[in-house]
């Protein structure tokens, strides 16, 4: 019986946890990032029609910061990424609300810059529950 409970528990872990935001919300939410960001499938399915001066965000719930096909990043994302930054709910959220001082705090790097400028002040769950969302569809 140990063994099955044992199984049964690691199986919950293997699950990638659900965002705690309002999906409905985020979608709403994701106006205010689609001028620079786009939502689109590898198959090349638009899911939300937006900007390129961002990367796409299709995907980006487990993703490796930086790591994005073809997108420029900034030096500093790429770093943290290499440092080992993956988009979770907590990363993101606290990115969005700054991504600057996110990424010097989470590379002990003063110099740190983000290209992101833009700055959600909230409803950051929201969106990440939304981007969450669109790939589970």
């Amino acid at each position: 019986m140990n063994r099955f409970v044992a199984a049964a528990f690691a199986c919950v872990l293997a699950v990638p946890a659900l965002a705690e935001g309002d999906a409905a919300k985020g979608e709403k939410g994701f106006n205010k990032c689609k001028s620079c960001h786009m939502i689109e499938t590898p198959a090349g399915e638009t899911i939300v029609k937006g900007g390129k001066t961002g990367p796409n965000l299709y995907g980006v719930v487990g993703r490796t910061a930086g790591t994005y096909e073809g997108f420029k990043y900034g030096d500093s994302v790429i770093a943290a990424g290499e440092k080992g930054l993956v988009w979770d709910e907590e990363s993101f959220v606290a990115f969005t609300q700054d991504p600057k001082g996110f990424l010097k705090t989470y590379l002990d790097d003063t110099a740190a810059k983000s290209k992101m400028t833009f700055k959600l002040k909230s409803g950051g769950e929201d969106v990440f529950a939304y981007l969450q969302s669109v790939v589970a569809e």
